[in-house]
């Protein structure tokens, strides 16, 4: 009977959300009438642990490539011994104001360990002596004619056009033309920045040597100056990450030589040099936590001339998780369809025309791994295995070709296919990684079992299984803000218009494509979404594209609450696991604390202990921030056993932690945090006001868990009394929300961070039931500014959003939605532009366009409480709200119609709109129906 009911119940909850949000689902869509030029250009498609950029070149194609596990470094012990015994110490310094020597003596005793390095001294004298060269390309009559050529400056680093992923030594050379005048002057080599260190000469003399940021600005004496051509050669030295002569950030300044007299007559050296790399192998440079690594390129290249093609277009299919390619060539229409199936765990591409015999091809596999080797598996298979360089990572993809007529011929490097009518292509991939602890997996496997499991299967079939799978998550939710009078526009145009025009559905798309993102990101299963998702094409990616705990992870999954996405927390909640055994360790080694502790930043390793600086590496308050992400799904699942088994026993140990970290003030008697930050902002302090909203937000709701599940009587108690301790939420002389304990805000700082604002979002430390500290937050967030990176947009979003300012958050989400630039955008396929790419600002802008519609973090389930005048009329469906319920709303003219309230779990749901309240005694299982008024139909 128990069973039945449960499966009734189920049946009555899965209708609820097919009725309510797959119904009338609009067909958004993000579209192009060009293939991609950049990376960010690209669209991306993914399963979880599988994911892909699609260019949709015509001529060729090309398709980047990730599998979730690849990453560089290896299980190690990531903590400091020893540190906890300077912890008095720096307490003490930090109490008596002195700043920089606290910070001074955290970075020698306090911070986590480095990965081992290489003997870069060695390294340097061997390049420097001419190891791997024959002669010496210093000199001015070196020959140099079988040397490649390469742009000059790369801004990006010599990666960017065409060294990818090489870190070594490299000798560069050019020439100059001397005015006549310029023999007796001497002269300025101005090259500014070159990654790492360079020895430059002129004419075969030693100008200048520099090892650092420094700018360069050689003099060259007028003895060594010759009349006509004059030759640079320049050895660079680069040991991790982008390499070369970088130039200006300015790109529209110049490198080049002039006359010191007359730097106005500069003569350019932006052009293309002549190089030659002498070696790269660059010793492994120390590293306190790992970087998310690429994985290859597809390469399809179908030899045709693309300037014959008409009717281009591609795009990306949001209800489907489907990408094509289509377009008209020599009177035939070619399709290319491009998805990643979680259910047979491979990226899938079908390419069809509509004549027979018409698709001919190469399929390559590369990678940008210097360690990678091709080779043929079977009569239609491919292998691209790779390994890690100064890592222990090794991965491996393989490529199959399934045709309907025509001819296949798979070689070492490449399948060959030649007058086919259809053709599917299955690429699979997977590495050694069992664990954080256990790299004895067996890269091979996953292929081997995803392309066994396809074997007999059709594509037709295929495909069906990737939809069906994938929209079980995307149909719990839709979104529909009026007509979609934009819709016959190219996305990229569509971005550009935004900021000025009237596109309500546009920020509906977003929304959605959002939710896409973290589908795709993070399927049950999987690792969770990292900084970039699962997409990245560098091997030394922008912050290693890691899990930055101050806010990035975070905001990751602030979606899954209100826009109905709760499974895809399960990868989060796993890594929360893990860094919890962790992060114990770093607690007794750091702090000699119980419980467990989490640090700003993390990996696939799952590092706990401080890195990088300690004016910003020291922040104690990551495993708490997190532990809110455990409490949030049970508010909005009301999942018992989920907060008995798994959240409650990680959430008790962060406060545990705390409970012994805490110390007094003794200028206060208040209990802080310390030795800690407000992130990235203001250096190692006492007591910053995020962190005692965290630690108390964090004893509240272990308070209430505790009484839920009626355990722990005694610990509730200390954390009752605790709470009382702790220093408070404080206005400062400007009317602002103290950032620190001391009254120090600075009114025209405008940093990125706005983190003693985490009370009012994600947080619920600060409302409107406190208005004083409501009104002097959001007097922060004025001085502040409404500038900001990606994701510092995204958050000011919410910020906005909660203070019921509905116009100002809607002039947010059109800065967060416009084309990139210096300070946040996005990118031509809508990716959050932080800049660079950051996939934190994609999810935090999707949640924050939610949070306008719907609000549950007090007693209330708020409806419309910051719809602003942009969004007129809409509807919404499947929307979450904490106690476990999903509304559907209803809304014209600004004004609420109508809406239903779907109730999880027997409770109280009180409603607000306006003005209006009311309140329904809820069953398991039933919907209830209302109207504008708040009145039970």
């Amino acid at each position: 009977m128990v069973h039945a009911l449960k499966k009734l119940l189920f049946a009555v909850f899965f209708s609820f959300l097919t009725v309510t949000a797959a119904a009338q689902q609009p067909d958004y869509q993000l579209w192009y009438t060009k293939p991609a030029v950049k990376w960010t250009d690209a669209l991306p498609i993914g399963n979880g642990r599988i994911g892909a950029m699609v260019f949709g070149g015509i001529a060729k194609d090309r398709i980047q490539f990730n599998e979730e596990t690849l990453w560089t470094g290896g299980p190690r012990d990531y903590n400091h011994k020893g540190a906890a015994a300077y912890l008095p110490q720096i307490r003490k310094l930090l109490f008596e104001g002195k700043q920089q020597e606290a910070e001074q003596l955290a970075a020698e005793k306090f911070m986590g360990s480095m990965s081992g390095a290489g003997d870069r001294d060695k390294w340097v004298a061997e390049m420097k002596a001419g190891k791997g060269l024959q002669g010496n390309p210093a000199q001015e009559h070196y020959d140099d004619q079988l040397w490649k050529s390469i742009k000059v400056p790369s801004y990006e680093g010599w990666e960017s056009v065409g060294l990818s992923g090489l870190d070594g030594a490299v000798w560069f050379r050019t020439t100059f033309d001397a005015p006549d005048d310029w023999q007796v002057k001497d002269l300025v080599l101005d090259l500014n920045r070159i990654r790492d260190q360079d020895l430059t000469y002129v004419n075969g003399s030693l100008i200048g040597n520099t090892d650092g940021t420094a700018p360069r600005k050689y003099t060259i004496p007028a003895s060594l100056i010759k009349k006509g051509k004059n030759t640079i050669a320049i050895q660079v030295l680069n040991y991790f990450d982008k390499g070369g002569l970088a130039g200006y950030k300015d790109t529209s300044k110049a490198i080049g030589v002039y006359a010191k007299d007359k730097p106005e007559n500069m003569i350019s050296l932006v052009k293309e040099w002549k190089y030659k790399v002498q070696n790269d192998e660059a010793p492994v440079v120390p590293q306190f936590q790992a970087s998310y690594q690429p994985f290859g390129d597809l390469y399809l290249d179908f030899k045709t001339d693309e300037m014959a093609a008409s009717g281009y277009k591609r795009k990306l299919d949001l209800n489907t998780a489907t990408a094509a390619t289509a377009y008209k060539l020599n009177g035939t229409s070619y399709l290319r369809e491009y998805f990643v199936s979680q259910p047979d765990q491979a990226l899938v591409i079908r390419l069809t025309a509509d004549k027979k015999s018409a698709i001919s091809l190469d399929a390559l596999l590369s990678s940008p791994h210097k360690y990678h080797v091709l080779k043929k598996i079977s009569a239609n298979t491919v292998a691209l295995s790779l390994r890690v360089k100064g890592g222990v990572l090794k991965g491996e993809a393989q490529l199959r070709a399934v045709i309907t007529g025509g001819k296949l011929l798979a070689g070492q490097d490449k399948i060959s296919i030649t007058a086919a009518d259809a053709v599917t292509l299955y690429l699979t991939a997977g590495t050694n990684f069992v664990n954080d602890k256990d790299v004895t997996g067996i890269p091979a496997t996953a292929c081997v079992k995803a392309l066994s499991g396809l074997s007999g299967k059709s594509y037709a079939q295929v495909k069906t299984a990737h939809i069906k799978e994938y929209q079980k998550y995307y149909h719990t939710f839709s979104v529909s803000f009026g007509n979609d009078a934009h819709a016959d526009m190219p996305t990229d145009e569509r971005i550009e218009k935004f900021a000025g025009s009237d596109d309500a559905a546009f920020a509906a798309l977003y929304m959605q494509y959002g939710r896409y993102l973290l589908i795709s990101s993070s399927r049950p299963g999987t690792q969770p979404a990292n900084l970039q998702g699962i997409w990245n094409d560098l091997l030394t990616p922008p912050w290693g594209s890691k899990y930055t705990t101050n806010i990035n992870l975070e905001m990751n999954y602030w979606p899954t609450g209100v826009l109905n996405l709760g499974a895809m927390n399960q990868p989060l909640f796993k890594k929360i696991n893990a860094l919890a055994k962790n992060g114990a360790q770093t607690a007794k080694i750091h702090y000699n604390a119980n419980g467990w502790v989490l640090h700003h930043n993390t990996d696939l390793w799952n590092g706990t202990a401080p890195i990088n600086a300690s004016n910003h590496g020291i922040w104690v308050t990551g495993g708490g921030w997190l532990c809110q992400h455990l409490w949030e799904h049970y508010l909005f699942t009301q999942d018992f056993n989920f907060l008995k088994n798994e959240a409650y026993p990680i959430m008790k140990q962060a406060a545990v932690f705390f409970n012994d970290f805490l110390v007094k003030d003794p200028k206060t008697g208040w209990l802080i945090s310390t030795p800690s930050n407000s992130p990235e902002n203001g250096g190692l302090v006492a007591g910053p006001t995020m962190d005692h909203q965290i630690i108390r937000t964090l004893f509240k709701n272990c308070i209430a868990a505790t009484e839920l599940l009626g355990t722990d009587t005694v610990f509730r108690k200390t954390l009752q009394q605790k709470i009382t301790l702790i220093a408070p939420n404080q206005i400062g002389k400007y009317n602002q929300l103290q950032e620190w304990l001391e009254d120090k805000d600075d009114t025209t700082n405008k940093h990125r961070h706005v983190s003693h604002l985490w009370g009012v979002h994600p947080g619920n430390d600060i409302t409107w039931d406190t208005p004083d500290l409501m009104r002097a937050a959001r007097q922060s967030l004025i001085y502040r500014g409404d500038e900001g990176t990606g994701w510092s947009l995204a958050w000011k979003i919410n910020f906005w959003s909660r203070f019921k300012d509905g116009d100002h958050a809607m002039k947010m989400v059109k800065m967060l939605i416009s084309p990139a630039a210096q300070g946040g955008g996005a990118y031509v396929n809508l990716l959050d532009a932080h800049p660079p790419f950051q996939i934190d600002g994609n999810f935090g802008g999707a949640a924050g366009i939610a949070e306008m519609l719907l609000q549950s973090h007090t007693q209330f389930v708020e409806l419309l409480p910051a719809l602003p005048a942009g969004l007129p009329d809409g509807e919404v469906k499947g929307i979450g709200a904490r106690g476990g319920f999903l509304l559907n709303i209803k809304w014209s003219k600004g004004a609420l119609t109508a809406f239903e309230v779907y109730s999880k779990g027997d409770g109280v749901c009180l409603l607000r709109y306006g003005n209006k309240i009311t309140s329904i005694a809820t069953q398991k299982g039933m919907t209830y129906k209302f109207n504008g008024d708040l009145e039970k139909l």
